[in-house]
């Protein structure tokens, strides 16, 4: 109950900060409806009593009263849905903002390897919508329900004080009301692992860069089969779930209609033993007939700000997570050049949720201004060691410094302003050509001779010699006019992006040629070492290469042989090759298959 009521309150004050005077209208309105019938119930009583004594003038009065309340039950709620209606679009925008910051605009990204996290973000991005304008709706009908509730016992009790047991017998309803959304809300957390297999079982199949593969492997079937079962198995954990609530939900109604027909007799007995009116009949089977519904609606709206209350918590959880992840305050300003170099002393690694380092004890200095190749078969840890040096992750032991300095007393933005990466996993993003390029420096995305010479650079002119409006062209066939490109166009693309900072203090390219051939990637290496070579005497840059091709990577100032997440060799290609280790065995064997 706790969290019911927190989630509600968290509600209500989003809904503050969105519109105060449409959250102050529909509470008033809300209220007005919800008094509206228990107190036409006393008048509808008076008015009966009046028409059996003869007293026009009374049941005239009685009657007016009875079409007023009638008229504001039927009115004021209508109206109140224009206004909490609108509150609830703009809450889900709110919290949809809110969660798009915290998962995307934290400075690390532990989270994305938690499943927990992952089973957190499937639930919301389900429920999110349902804590827009029907969680507004429960929350002003709870306010409402709490006066109606109130008037209800006070009448009750001016006719006999047993019957405030009435109200009391709508404990249990509620009880187990709450008890049911409970059990519902675990079904939903634990289908939450196949309804997120399902969802990318069905983005396989829907997404054309992977249906070429299927058809060709004849998965079609074979996916659709899996994708069923594993929405069976969601559908099943949250059917099972629902039969449980539903007898719950019948046994707490049950109680309450026993109850009703118990107050409904000790009135009427009352009535017949000469000591109640008929009207006093008609008031007790209205208001009994009242706290029915609001016993209904009391449950109904209590599954609703229950569900609420979970999305809250999973918020506050999602939003803790992060909070915990965060880096210590900066104390030093990011250098406008390195000096030295970048020292690895004692650093190890090891993903959120697992005691499996994927690096161990790694010593190593990237010399300032120099090029520094990264090679090992893949899983080695190579890449992990870049995640490291772009801080996506902070080092589980050991420490990371710049000249001496620790790397995680610099700001995280500072430092990423001076790192220029491109990835082999990298974004497509479906923007104009000039902005999806642009955005690797946001001060110059409209700048488009900063756009051509980063393409130039990255040697990737050509692909906009195949767009119909050059760096104006949109993007992606999310656009109807949208011009789409091979893999190896996007990745051109995406290397052109890691270089639009002209003055980076890092420069990372992490297999980012995977789309090309060997050939290619070779000649793209060896330009990129020479234009590191530049930058390198301007700031000091380190450029960072990673592949797995060894003779890409031959130009290097420094090749690191990583292998089962530990440094295993260091050296010029001349000095490896003459040590006889495994750099020398790996480039001996590459060298074999392509000759």
């Amino acid at each position: 109950m706790i969290e019911v009521v927190r989630g509600g309150g968290e509600l209500f004050a989003i809904a503050w900060r969105e519109s105060r005077y449409r959250l102050v209208l529909s509470v008033v309105l809300m209220v007005a409806q919800a008094s509206a019938m228990p107190l036409a119930a006393p008048a509808l009583a008076a008015l009966a009593d009046s028409a059996l004594a003869g007293d026009v003038r009374g049941a005239t009065t009685a009657a007016v009263l009875v079409v007023v309340a009638v008229i504001a039950a039927l009115t004021a709620g209508h109206f109140a849905h224009i206004f909490y209606f609108e509150l609830g679009d703009r809450a889900v925008p709110r919290l949809e903002r809110e969660l798009i910051e915290m998962t995307n605009g934290s400075a690390g990204l532990e989270h994305h390897e938690r499943p927990e996290y992952a089973d957190k973000l499937q639930v919301l991005r389900q429920e999110l919508h349902r804590a827009a304008w029907g969680s507004m709706e429960s929350l002003l009908n709870s306010l409402g329900l709490l006066v109606a509730i109130s008037i209800t016992a006070v009448l009750l009790a001016r006719l006999n004080p047993l019957l405030l047991l009435l109200p009391l017998a709508a404990v249990p309803p509620l009880l187990l009301g709450r008890r049911a959304e409970s059990i519902v809300n675990a079904a939903r957390e634990r289908s939450a692992p196949p309804s997120r297999h399902a969802r990318h079982l069905f983005g396989l199949v829907a997404n054309p860069v992977s249906a070429k593969e299927l058809r060709v492997s004849g998965l079609e079937s074979e996916m659709r089969s899996r994708q069923r079962r594993a929405w069976d198995d969601a559908s099943e954990e949250l059917w099972r779930g629902e039969r449980r609530a539903v007898l719950l939900r019948a046994a707490g109604q049950l109680f309450f209609a026993v109850a009703y027909v118990l107050g409904t007799l000790l009135v009427l007995r009352e009535a017949v033993a000469g000591s109640r009116s008929v009207g006093d009949v008609l008031l007790v089977l209205t208001l009994a007939s009242q706290v029915n519904q609001q016993v209904t609606s009391a449950v109904t709206a209590l599954q609703e700000m229950q569900r609420t209350g979970r999305v809250m918590a999973n918020m506050r959880w999602t939003r803790a997570l992060l909070a915990r992840q965060a880096p210590p305050p900066p104390d030093r300003d990011v250098p406008e050049r390195v000096r030295d170099g970048i020292e690895l002393r004692g650093v190890s690694f090891a993903y959120p949720g697992t005691d499996r380092p994927v690096i161990s004890d790694v010593d190593l200095t990237l010399p300032a201004g120099g090029t520094v190749a990264f090679v090992g078969e893949n899983g080695a840890g190579k890449t992990t060691l870049v995640k490291l040096l772009c801080r996506f992750y902070p080092a589980t032991t050991g420490v990371i410094e710049v000249d001496g300095t620790d790397l995680a007393r610099f700001p995280v933005d500072g430092w990423r302003g001076r790192v220029a990466a491109g990835f082999q996993d990298f974004a497509r993003f479906e923007l104009l050509a000039r902005e999806s390029v642009g955005v690797g420096e946001l001060a110059d995305v409209e700048s488009p001779g900063a756009v051509r010479d980063a393409l130039r650079r990255a040697r990737a002119e050509d692909v906009l010699d195949r767009l119909e409006d050059g760096l104006e062209t949109q993007l992606g066939k999310s656009y109807a006019d949208g011009a789409e490109l091979s893999g190896g166009q996007w990745q051109k693309l995406a290397l052109g992006r890691a270089m639009m900072r002209t003055e980076p203090l890092l420069l990372v390219l992490d297999e980012p040629t995977s789309a090309l051939d060997a050939q290619a990637e070779h000649r793209l290496f060896e330009r990129y070492a020479a234009g590191a070579r530049e930058v390198g005497r301007r700031t000091g840059a380190i450029t960072v290469l990673v592949s797995h091709r060894f003779s890409t990577v031959r130009m290097a100032d420094l090749i690191v042989v990583v292998d089962g997440g530990r440094v295993r060799e260091r050296g010029s290609h001349d000095e490896l090759m003459a040590a006889g280790g495994l750099y020398a065995e790996l480039y001996a064997m590459q060298a074999a298959a392509y000759a």
